[in-house]
């Protein structure tokens, strides 16, 4: 069933056919805790006041495929041209003073944003007490891999979280809740691999 509910969340990324072309900002920051299209992307025109998350610490971590989907439904189109793998959106009060291009924004203050995911494997033996790497509140993808087939479905995490530690991931489109596992900056795993991880963290969050 719960693969089911990934593949539904799935089929809500679809892109409209036509979209005008926005660009990432310098330096995305909000300043109400409430994170819109119009924060991320100079030309949002109309769009510019869709929510994509509320802020309760002092940054929001988005997934790059996530805000071209989330901009494609609203009539909006984002190239990515740098490539960025993620985008972080920052409260006004803490953001530079200074502005930079797009690829020095997304990634200024945690150079780890703009590496791989980090894998499954034993070194999360020793990373389970380390500093969080999710925050309440962020906007998490999440995999799901059985039988050689990954699914993966973006929500909002309910609390902090480390490496190795439970994180339980509300999907926004279903209301649901997906248990699951903290592997790195905005991402967690579920179903049997978030088992075999737990299996290796028996000292960590349940």
């Amino acid at each position: 069933m719960r693969a089911l509910s990934l593949i539904a969340a799935l089929g809500l990324l679809a892109s409209p056919a036509f979209a005008g072309p926005v660009t990432l900002k310098a330096n995305p920051v909000d300043d109400d805790g409430r994170v819109t299209l119009g924060d991320v992307f100079d030309g949002a025109g109309p769009a510019a006041n869709f929510v994509l998350a509320s802020r309760a610490g002092p940054s929001v971590v988005f997934e790059a495929s996530q805000l071209q989907a989330i901009a494609s439904r609203n009539g909006l189109q984002w190239a990515n041209p740098n490539g960025l793998r993620r985008v972080v959106v920052r409260q006004a009060s803490l953001a530079p003073a200074t502005g930079g291009n797009a690829v020095t924004t997304a990634t200024a203050g945690s150079a780890a944003l703009t590496q791989p995911a980090p894998t499954v494997v034993a070194p999360l033996q020793r990373q389970a007490r380390a500093a969080r790497v999710i925050a309440r509140n962020d906007m998490i993808e999440v995999a799901y891999a059985v039988g050689g087939v990954t699914l993966t479905v973006t929500g909002r995490a309910t609390r902090d979280a480390a490496a190795g530690e439970n994180v339980p991931i509300l999907n926004v489109a279903s209301g649901r809740t997906i248990d699951a596992v903290a592997i790195g900056p905005g991402r967690a795993i579920t179903g049997p691999e978030a088992q075999a991880v737990r299996a290796q963290l028996p000292f960590a969050s349940r």
